[in-house]
């Protein structure tokens, strides 16, 4: 292997491992606005207190942020030492996004059982409802929607992600 495909083949794994970064930690961020903040469905550590809740969401928020901030910094060394651009990258977040969603949804919430997508009943004040989310009588289709839209992200961004390889490597032959 020359030396020019052995950088190549390194950037493409930093690459990759940016991109992967990068979409765990936006996934987290969504994650934590959406479900913890705006809907109240649920805290990162649901097994203690409200507080303890709610001090897990905010590292849990800081940690998503650094990974973000780190995958950004990872791609733009990939660009400045002439890695390939966004096109290739946005599969490795997409990989990133579902793998943590898959994390989640199998190992946070039914092996640790630290939390779980929703609760049955979780308060919410406002003017157009009674004071509280109905009750949810099953949580499974919770669980199915959540961990199919992660496997479909990996297995989107896998399937783009090895078919812009095959097309790059079927240009330099």
């Amino acid at each position: 292997m020359t030396e020019i495909a052995t950088t190549a083949r390194r950037l493409d794994r930093r690459l990759l491992t940016s991109g992967v970064i990068f979409g765990v930690g936006v996934a987290a961020f969504v994650d934590e606005t959406v479900f913890h903040q705006l809907l109240h469905w649920h805290h990162f550590y649901d097994l203690s207190t409200p507080a303890v809740g709610l001090v897990a969401d905010g590292i849990f928020h800081a940690v998503g942020w650094f990974l973000a901030v780190a995958g950004l910094f990872l791609f733009a060394d990939v660009r400045r030492r002439g890695g390939e651009g966004l096109a290739r990258w946005w599969p490795a977040v997409f990989v990133g996004m579902g793998a943590f969603q898959l994390y989640d949804g199998t190992i946070q919430h039914k092996l640790l059982r630290i939390h779980q997508i929703r609760y049955s009943v979780v308060p919410l004040e406002s003017p157009h409802t009674s004071g509280e989310y109905p009750p949810v009588a099953n949580l499974a289709a919770y669980d199915v929607v959540w961990n199919v839209v992660a496997v479909l992200l990996i297995v989107v961004g896998a399937f783009v992600w090895h078919r812009s390889t095959r097309r790059r490597e079927a240009g330099r032959a």
